[in-house]
């Protein structure tokens, strides 16, 4: 759709600028700490939470394609359904079962992210950490759309084209990986 057609969400335009502003850059500096912090804990961690991100994006773009039928969030980011969502999901958890499994062959410079939720909450806490997280994927994802409609933008520059622009490739990430450290560091 042409951006003149897409509606913007009321509330966030009505927000002030200073303020939106100071959000945008305490969700940065916030995401790069962990990120920060996540390699130091080892490339392992740092890459699971990565494929976390990106296993709920592709599983939920792939199920959302061959299945969706009922729209998450039409006047944000159309083309989103809940069956891409738990698909996304999905993903997740199975990717949490291969990492796992992975680590235990002992060839990475430290437990990853899946294996250390397994550790500090076992079979069940793993699940619950695995969906939550995912579920942050989407709500990342979904803010950045929101950000983009109401500046009535289609994507949010043209250095990647195709791709919506850089912050598409960012913007679930940056709720995930604060909180994917606070999960394993809580």
């Amino acid at each position: 759709p042409a951006p003149s057609r897409w509606k913007p969400a009321p509330a966030w335009p009505a927000t002030p600028a200073p303020l939106r502003l100071v959000g945008g850059v305490l969700l940065l500096w916030l995401a790069w700490l962990a990120i920060a912090e996540g390699k130091a804990r080892g490339l392992n961690f740092l890459l699971s939470v990565f494929c976390l991100v990106w296993m709920a994006d592709i599983a939920a773009y792939f199920s959302g394609r061959a299945f969706g039928r009922r729209k998450l969030a039409p006047s944000i980011s159309p083309g989103k359904s809940w069956e891409g969502v738990w698909g996304g999901m999905a993903g997740v958890l199975l990717l949490a079962v291969a990492w796992i499994a992975f680590d235990r062959q002992g060839l990475a410079d430290g437990p990853s992210l899946y294996t250390q939720l397994w550790q500090r909450g076992g079979p069940v806490g793993l699940v619950v950490a695995c969906l939550f997280l995912a579920a942050l994927s989407v709500v990342g994802d979904l803010f950045e759309s929101l950000v983009k409609r109401a500046a009535g933008a289609k994507d949010s520059s043209a250095l990647l084209p195709g791709h919506g622009g850089v912050l598409d490739r960012i913007d679930a990430l940056l709720p995930v990986c604060p909180l994917a450290l606070a999960l394993v560091l809580a």
